[in-house]
C-alpha cells in the first residue's frame, strides 16, 4: 500500500540522489538535514526493539551504536520519555554505583506493538528494495 508518507519518501530520495533542494543543488549541510529526518522514523522502531529487557540510557546508547546506529544523548532521552507517555515503555529509577538510573522496558502496549511495526518495516524496506532497482 502506498500512503502520504511513502510519496514524501520517494520525493526525499530523488531529491537527495539528485542533490537537489528546491531547485537549488544541495549543498552539505542540506544533505545531512535530509539523512537526519530519514533516520528519524528508524531510530524509533531501533530504539523499541532493543528495550525487551531493561536498560538505562547510556547502556541503550552504547548498544545502538555497536549495531551501527549512532545516537546522542540530545535525541535519545526525549525519545524515551515520549515513548513512555505514549505508553510503549515503563520505567523505574535504580540507585547503583551510587547514582540514580533510570531503567527503561517495553511495556504491555510496546510488546504488542512492536511486532507490527516489525511487518510494517519489512513492507516498507521491501517497497524500496522493489522501487530503486
Amino acid at each position: 500500500m502506498i500512503t502520504i508518507d511513502s510519496i514524501n519518501t520517494l520525493v526525499l530520495l530523488y531529491n537527495i540522489q539528485y542533490n537537489v533542494v528546491n531547485g537549488d543543488i544541495m549543498t552539505d549541510d542540506s544533505f545531512d538535514n535530509v539523512i537526519l529526518e530519514l533516520r528519524r522514523g528508524v531510530i524509533i522502531l531501533a530504539v523499541l526493539s532493543q528495550l525487551y529487557e531493561e536498560q538505562y540510557g547510556y547502556l541503550l546508547i552504547n548498544g545502538l551504536k555497536e549495531a551501527g546506529l549512532q545516537i546522542d544523548q540530545g535525541t535519545l532521552y526525549p525519545l524515551l520519555r515520549r515513548l513512555e507517555s505514549q505508553g510503549l515503555l515503563q520505567s523505574n529509577w535504580r540507585i547503583e554505583s551510587d547514582r540514580p538510573r533510570r531503567y527503561y522496558v517495553l511495556s504491555k502496549e510496546g510488546n504488542d506493538l512492536l511486532p507490527r511495526l516489525k511487518e510494517e518495516w519489512k513492507g516498507i524496506v521491501s517497497m524500496m528494495n522493489r522501487m530503486l532497482k
